[in-house]
């Protein structure tokens, strides 16, 4: 039992001993405080205030300040947009790709523009290096970089006494970009392409295969095949198999994969440099390249609950918030872990499957690399919904049904159990606005939190917030179930077909990614779909969390009494988790009972 629970334990605490520290560097950069970086890295902050014309001391309010998020995305939009339709007649395309559809290019855009990272495409065979490179790595750098500029602004909302100002959002964006994901990245991308991801521009190569394989005429392996090297014949027991094909010669993909996935990971993007994204043993090759990777997904959003505790000037506060967070995540990977571990009912069936763990991984290893194995699946799968980074090392729809139905809940939740880089954290702080407020109510007293009144015009913004997401996956999934070119796209029949479905809306509407593979959604009708509800659920909690924080910066401070609601004690935490699972019970049931659910109780049956 210990040998199957010591890596998870390892992968954790991997994770909370890098991310004590950065947490507290990142509020030292926000803060305009010096770090070691400082000699190094304020020159350059200034010389791109001077090239933009951009003045540090600038202050805007609610109104400013969201203009500019919004304006900055539309520019990034038309830019990457326009740049992947015109990439086949632009250089750092050495092998010629045309270019997309003007809906996969609409999809691509929003997609890394919300960073969500959701590709309907694969990378290696439908964008150039230049697109990759000039488009979707600066898409990942920025929109990241977006997501916690709003969380300060939020948490200036909570330190400012009567004040209209919420900071300044260049200077937010350039700080951040500058002095935390250029350096960390740095240093990540380094050490991936040390332990062997690919990083070159070279254009992809064919390579002798050290043994011949054998397809046949349906494209599938043929495994105990017998190839004749001189008459190119292919036989199974004796009997030749008509129609086979040999094949002596493989696809290599090339290209700057380390830079990417890098900021990919750290950023909660999410997006592979190649079609299997993870998986692939270019972008993750080893071990060693899947902790750096794995740890990376949460580095930024579990820091960030840190850094938002020495914000407020409350280290409590910041770790009941990651508390909260933290034992969902520990739950999610356990149940994940178990059921995969457990596999399913057919995979025991007669012995046909040993799920021993005894000298050997054990479990449901269908869909995953024999490199992870269950634990480093299982923690990545849990690691990477739990956040909107949607990367992956194994293949979701492989998942038993209960371990992929967490996968899906995590992201249904709103990303909040640390979700992204930013986006994680206000949308879980306008859970727990939404929790004082009804603790409140049970008390007859008016809900404070962080020394700030909790009105009805916060309330009813935190509440759009904390329906964003299932208001855009149910509509979304709801609309598509009825559109006949959706069934069409599924890899499955019957309940496992609707997880599929579900699935991607989920991913889209939590600003996640990741799919169960298998899924065609490069068609007009979800390309449009998906682009749109990932849009939505991006931008509504933003625009809803600066209006908060333009209203609490505008409030007074209140006395801590006797009578004041404790937001940082264990009651509070419990609270907190019991609100963000009941809104996810209640919207989502239904939806998981006909799906995941209903594919369990049938595998049992």
């Amino acid at each position: 039992m210990l040998q199957t629970i010591f890596p998870y334990l390892c992968y954790l605490a991997v994770l909370l001993v890098l991310a004590v520290p950065l947490g507290r560097y990142i509020k030292k950069v926000m803060f305009g405080e010096k770090t070691f970086l400082s000699p190094l890295l304020g020159p350059c902050e200034n010389f791109i205030y001077k090239l933009s014309g951009v003045c540090k001391e600038e202050q805007m309010d609610f109104k400013k300040y969201t203009a500019s998020v919004l304006l900055f995305s539309g520019i990034g939009f038309v830019f990457l947009f326009l740049l992947q339709l015109l990439q086949g007649f632009l250089p750092g395309n050495p092998q010629g790709i045309g270019s997309p559809s003007w809906h996969l290019a609409f999809n691509t855009t929003a997609s890394f523009v919300t960073n969500t990272n959701w590709q309907a495409y694969s990378g290696e065979s439908t964008l150039s290096y230049l697109t990759q490179a000039l488009g979707l790595t600066v898409q990942n750098f920025v929109s990241a970089a977006t997501g916690i500029a709003v969380l300060f602004a939020l948490i200036r909302g909570f330190n400012q006494v009567k004040e209209k100002h919420l900071g300044n959002f260049w200077v937010d964006l350039t700080r951040i970009v500058v002095h935390i994901l250029l350096p960390l990245n740095l240093v990540l991308a380094v050490a991936l392409a040390g332990g062997g991801v690919v990083q070159n521009f070279k254009g992809a190569e064919s390579v002798t295969l050290l043994e011949p394989v054998a397809i046949s005429a349906e494209g599938e392996l043929l495994s105990g095949a017998v190839i004749d090297s001189k008459t190119n014949t292919v036989t199974i027991n004796g009997t030749q198999v008509p129609g086979a094909t040999v094949v002596t010669r493989e696809f290599v993909p090339m290209g700057p994969a380390a830079s990417q996935v890098a900021i990919k990971q750290t950023g909660t993007n999410g997006g592979g440099f190649f079609g299997v994204n993870s998986a692939h043993p270019l972008e993750n090759p080893n071990a060693f390249t899947n902790l750096l990777e794995m740890t990376s997904i949460l580095l930024i959003p579990v820091a960030l609950c840190f850094t938002f505790g020495e914000a407020v000037k409350n280290k409590k506060q910041g770790f009941a918030i990651f508390m909260a967070m933290f034992l969902c995540l520990v739950v999610a990977i356990g149940c994940i872990a178990v059921s995969e571990q457990s596999g399913t009912v057919q995979l025991a069936q007669n012995g046909t499957v040993n799920l021993s763990a005894v000298g050997q991984a054990g479990g449901n290893m269908e869909g995953k690399e024999c490199r992870f194995g269950i634990a480093g699946s299982s923690t990545w799968a849990a690691y990477t919904t739990a956040a909107s980074n949607g990367s992956v090392n194994a293949m979701h729809d492989s998942f038993t049904p209960l371990g992929g139905m967490v996968t899906m809940l995590l992201m249904q939740l709103g990303e909040v159990i640390f979700g992204g880089v930013g986006c994680g954290l206000y949308g879980m702080l306008a859970f727990a606005i939404l929790t004082v407020f009804i603790a409140g109510l049970m008390v007859g007293r008016t809900p404070e939190f962080l020394g700030k009144k909790i009105e009805p015009y916060e309330m009813k913004w935190s509440v759009l917030v904390c329906l964003a997401t299932p208001v855009a996956i149910l509509a979304g999934s709801g609309i598509a179930a009825i559109v006949p070119e959706v069934a069409q796209s599924l890899n499955n029949g019957g309940a496992h077909g609707f997880s599929e479905m579900l699935y991607a809306y989920s991913s889209a509407g939590g600003n996640n990614g990741s799919a169960f593979a298998g899924f065609n959604a490069n068609t007009v009708f979800l390309n449009l779909s998906i682009g749109i509800v990932m849009l939505f659920a991006r931008f509504l909690p933003i625009i809803g969390t600066l209006a908060i924080a333009g209203s609490l910066a505008q409030k007074k401070k209140i006395a801590v009494t006797a009578g004041t609601l404790s937001t940082t004690n264990g009651m509070f935490v419990f609270l907190l988790i019991f609100i963000v699972l009941l809104v996810g019970a209640l919207s989502f049931f239904p939806a998981l009972a006909l799906g995941p659910l209903a594919e369990f109780f049938g595998s049992i049956a």
